[in-house]
């Protein structure tokens, strides 16, 4: 099992939307022995809870919940101000008719699946909410919207003439007027007291890839294209549209989420997020 050794385990997110800071990640190029594994964002929070992930991406609401296990890394999220294009609610009626709807969502990502609770709720009226397989058609047949996340949502988006789709970004944009962060990267509170140098490392990595891929998009638009489909032109708005810093406006949209989370029963315990400060966490190791 991966982070049985004295091995770091780095946490990717499957999605494509986080393939910008992860695009020139090379554990083998790290002074720290470490290794890379790729993962939906569902089962990276449960290793990154349960300490058998070390550092990496998680989903927003997943870092909530281990929140005292966890240390936030800055400027790196994904984020989006507006569209995400890729968390969408798919429905045969128009949203303000959804006041008592049954919801099919996947298990798949636990921040987009309480930010659609969330917004229900503000929305008004009672819903029933059901886990099914990601197939749009099948969801449909069962439920009266369906949530589907990632490349599953990019794929539907492109054949979706014959539904409503809202996009939850913007929904939620529209709502509080506030951005909204999707996916944050966290390290470890015990991995940092054990190797807090490699911690800066791997930290130090995941930002140079977002730069040099923001530099550039080229390649990343190219595999997109090669492994899902689409055109390049769609696939570069994609990218250059979400946002993958971590500033002030990022950190209140995600104080505001956590808020709303916790006051609705969604997340157990109030948490205000807390940043690594890598160069005090240096000085205090030395």
């Amino acid at each position: 099992m991966p982070g049985t050794n004295k091995t770091t385990v780095i946490g990717k997110i499957s999605y494509t939307n986080a393939w910008p800071i992860f695009h020139y990640v090379n554990p083998e190029l790290l002074a720290t022995e470490a290794e890379m594994v790729t993962k939906v964002p569902a089962e990276l929070n449960r290793g990154m809870s349960r300490g058998e992930i070390h550092i990496g991406a998680l989903s927003s609401f997943a870092y909530a919940e281990a929140a005292d296990k966890l240390l936030l890394l800055p400027d790196l999220s994904v984020s989006a101000d507006g569209p995400v294009k890729s968390i969408l609610l798919f429905s045969r009626q128009p949203l303000h008719e959804l006041t008592n709807a049954t919801i099919a969502m996947t298990n798949t990502s636990a921040t987009s699946v309480n930010l659609l609770k969330i917004l229900m709720a503000l929305n008004g009226g009672s819903h029933t909410y059901m886990t099914t397989e990601p197939v749009l058609e099948d969801m449909l047949e069962v439920a009266d919207a369906a949530l589907l996340i990632g490349d599953n949502a990019i794929r539907a988006s492109w054949d979706s003439k014959d539904y409503y789709v809202t996009d939850l970004g913007q929904w939620w944009k529209e709502l509080t007027g506030c951005s909204m962060t999707f996916a944050v990267w966290a390290v470890n509170r015990e991995a940092v007291e054990r190797n807090a140098e490699g911690m800066a490392e791997i930290a130090a990595m995941f930002e140079d890839s977002k730069q040099r891929s923001l530099q550039d998009l080229s390649p990343i638009i190219a595999e997109a294209v090669d492994r899902i489909g689409g055109t390049a032109a769609y696939w570069s708005n994609y990218f250059t549209n979400l946002c993958y810093d971590f500033n002030a406006r990022h950190q209140e949209g995600l104080r505001l989420y956590l808020k709303y989370a916790h006051e609705l029963g969604l997340l157990q315990h109030e948490v205000t997020p807390e940043l690594w400060n890598e160069k005090l966490s240096l000085r205090v190791k030395k």
